[in-house]
């Protein structure tokens, strides 16, 4: 759940918009201990050096074009329903830049799977879209590199 926007005036007249953001309760409780662990001032501070990470992750991805090659490493939840058919399939469609998948039982309830690619960029970009942005699959990284 994203609220509505409130915005407060810093000292140094910086602009800042308070949002209200949901967690899982073990998600938010890993947080507090890595934020605490790490001595950050604040969750705040810790979740803006969080979405800062991200926004230049998916930038630098978005950048990339010509050939390229490299793996998508995700985790996700092998219990929802039609997830990993759903993977499967996509990985499917994309069968010209995957170029094979190592599969990793983490737990009971989590997988990992390292997808190693080669194509063209933009290929490479659609199909780590598809596939983060898949119900169940809890995160998602890219390392793509120029051969």
């Amino acid at each position: 759940m994203i609220s509505v926007p409130t915005v407060r005036w810093e000292s140094n007249m910086s602009k800042i918009v308070r949002v209200g953001v949901t967690f899982p309760p073990e998600l938010l409780r890993e947080l507090d201990e890595t934020v605490e662990e790490m001595g950050y001032e604040s969750r705040s501070k810790a979740i803006q050096d969080a979405v800062t990470s991200f926004i230049t992750e998916q930038r630098l991805l978005h950048k990339q074009t010509g050939k390229k090659a490299g793996v998508l490493v995700m985790v996700y939840d092998h219990e929802i329903k039609g997830l990993e058919d759903d993977l499967i399939e996509t990985q499917h469609h994309h069968r010209e830049v995957v170029n094979s998948v190592l599969h990793v039982h983490l737990s009971d309830k989590e997988c990992l799977e390292a997808v190693a690619v080669k194509g063209d960029a933009e290929d490479i970009r659609e199909l780590a879209q598809e596939l983060a942005t898949r119900k169940g699959v809890k995160q998602l990284r890219s390392i793509i590199i120029t051969p």
